[in-house]
């Protein structure tokens, strides 16, 4: 865990639970016109005035999802907050409360917990929601973070996962893949500093891979350019379990097929030099890599002119009938069938 060996240290039974909420929440504000109570009473209210509510849920799981001898707690608590928001933003909704829950092993201190909170709070800070309540309990198995999140939008705007059509474009945000190769930096590293505890990692040449890792950020501006873009998709997810994962899961509960176009997947440079150091196929790492955190949407052709210039949005393939399959289209002219390999908690244990 990382901490510094010079700070004083709090011992969470000093607290007690209830002093322990309260001390961690103490600094949080309230923003959003629909928190009517956020956090002090037996539960939140809420006021949506006839919008459509959206709630998501995620757990982070010391030694599953996260390694704390390379994750700062103010990174796990920012990233924890990230991965919701990024759910509700696949809705084309606009995120505005969380509730935060932990259970926490007796060999965290006070100021162990107020790192992670500083980094929840940031996270509140930037994308502009309200922290409303959440719980701690003790725990024999180190952390365990619980992050519920909420958001609101019109009926109209709203986006599912099923409304995909033969012939609509496949879209992605920014570039994938680069999570992935960060984590592999990172493991790396650590495996050296086990061997030699007085080398210091360089980091530099990874710094984008590395921040893709451990400070990610969710897609909010997308929403909102989408919105300025008058384009509604028809179906839209986030790529939280590999590319080639979320296409499988807009395919099927959209009932269609796909062909996605390896040469159009869009790279980071460092995605490419490092798939080159470490001799892996960037194309696998794209597809099976997972926790970009981008969006992935399908859009009808008719809105292909609003988007065709803008730099935060690759057109990487199309829709087909369902007969067809879903398929990458190599860059020699190769149909391969795809299949799901990502991020799976539940195998890789």
């Amino acid at each position: 865990m990382i901490e510094d060996k010079n700070q004083s240290r709090t011992s969470l039974s000093n607290l007690g639970e209830f002093g322990l909420i309260e001390h961690l929440t103490s600094n949080f504000s309230i923003s959003n016109p629909s928190t009517v109570l956020g956090i002090g009473d037996d539960a939140a209210v809420l006021d949506f005035k006839g919008e459509s509510v959206v709630l998501t849920t995620d757990f982070l799981v010391e030694g599953v999802h996260f390694d704390l001898s390379y994750m700062p707690l103010k990174h796990l608590g920012y990233k924890a907050v990230v991965v919701n928001l990024s759910d509700v933003y696949a809705m084309n909704a606009t995120a505005t409360q969380i509730t935060v829950s932990i259970a926490v092993s007796n060999r965290f201190t006070l100021e162990a917990l107020e790192a992670l909170y500083d980094g929840i709070r940031a996270a509140a800070t930037v994308y502009g929601v309200d922290v409303v309540g959440g719980d701690t309990t003790s725990s024999v198995s180190g952390l365990t973070i619980s992050v519920t999140a909420v958001g609101r939008a019109s009926a109209n705007d709203l986006v599912q996962r099923n409304g995909a059509k033969p012939n609509d474009l496949l879209v992605v945000t920014g570039d994938i893949g680069a999570a992935y190769l960060g984590l592999q930096v990172l493991e790396r590293e650590k495996e050296v500093f086990k061997v030699n505890p007085n080398n210091q990692p360089d980091l530099d040449p990874y710094s984008y891979l590395v921040e893709r890792q451990l400070k990610p950020e969710a897609r909010k501006d997308i929403v909102a350019l989408l919105r300025d873009l008058t384009v509604r998709p028809t179906s839209m997810i986030d790529i939280s379990d590999g590319l080639s994962s979320e296409i499988i899961h807009l395919c099927k509960q959209s009932q269609v097929g796909c062909d996605l176009y390896e040469e159009k997947i869009p790279l980071d440079p460092q995605v490419i030099s490092t798939c080159e150091e470490f001799n892996l196929d960037s194309t696998t790492i794209a597809l099976s890599g997972g926790e970009d955190y981008e969006l992935l949407m399908t859009i009808s052709q008719n809105d292909f002119p609003k988007i065709k210039a803008n730099p935060n949005l690759t057109v990487i393939g199309h829709m087909t009938e369902s007969k067809s399959g879903m398929h990458l289209v190599t860059r020699a002219a190769e149909k391969i069938p795809l299949t799901a390999q990502g991020w799976n908690s539940l195998k890789n244990q």
